[in-house]
């Protein structure tokens, strides 16, 4: 089943109690969720925080009125459930890899609108579902996804494929909007890299 052509189909087979739907919610988007869960919480907590998203979306689906897509929805769950988690266990939360940034890091690549100044050598911008077309390609970036750290993963992901707005990951990841520039930035050049090597060699 296509998720993003079949979504309303899905939901009203969830809204019904339809167990097979909802395993396969769960296949489509586990994973997703406990990134932005580990981004928020750290690993520790990260699976928990996902299974209970998953029990508060079982429960709630049924009044899910579909004023945001399915995925905005339960990636909001489980961020709310990440949240209150850690307040339970009254601690903060960590991006080992990243510190509060200095306003003039993100200033050096950033405008004031969050864009690049200076764009990594190399990328066709106009030209990244060309490139995704090749099996080899996609092999090589979902790769590179799955050891970036969890922090660049979960902004990436909320970003450039749930196509969410800077300041509402820096809010659903307890981030800075500075800080949320910084990371996507870092997760994009890493990615870049990738597709640089690709091109120039046909390797990953």
């Amino acid at each position: 089943m296509s998720l993003a052509v079949n979504e309303q189909e899905l939901i009203a087979r969830l809204k019904a109690g339809d167990n097979n739907a909802f395993k396969h919610l769960i296949s489509a988007y586990h994973l997703k969720l406990v990134i932005v869960a580990r981004a928020i919480v750290g690993d520790v907590f990260a699976e928990d925080v996902a299974q209970e998203a998953w029990a508060s979306i079982y429960k709630a689906i049924g009044h899910f009125e579909g004023r945001a897509s399915l995925s905005t929805w339960m990636i909001q769950i489980v961020s709310n459930e990440a949240k209150s988690r850690l307040r339970r266990e009254k601690r903060h939360s960590s991006f080992g890899d990243i510190d509060e940034v200095r306003p003039e890091v993100a200033a050096e690549n950033f405008d004031g609108n969050g864009h690049w100044v200076n764009p990594p050598a190399h990328w066709d911008i106009n030209t990244p579902e060309l490139m995704l077309q090749e099996d080899q390609l996609r092999h090589c970036i979902e790769h590179t996804l799955t050891i970036l750290p969890e922090n660049q993963k979960a902004v990436f992901l909320l970003r450039d494929v749930e196509q969410r707005d800077l300041d509402d990951i820096a809010e659903l990841l307890s981030l800075s909007e500075a800080n949320v520039r910084v990371i996507l930035h870092r997760a994009r050049l890493q990615l870049m890299k990738t597709i640089n090597h690709y091109q120039e060699t046909g390797e990953c």
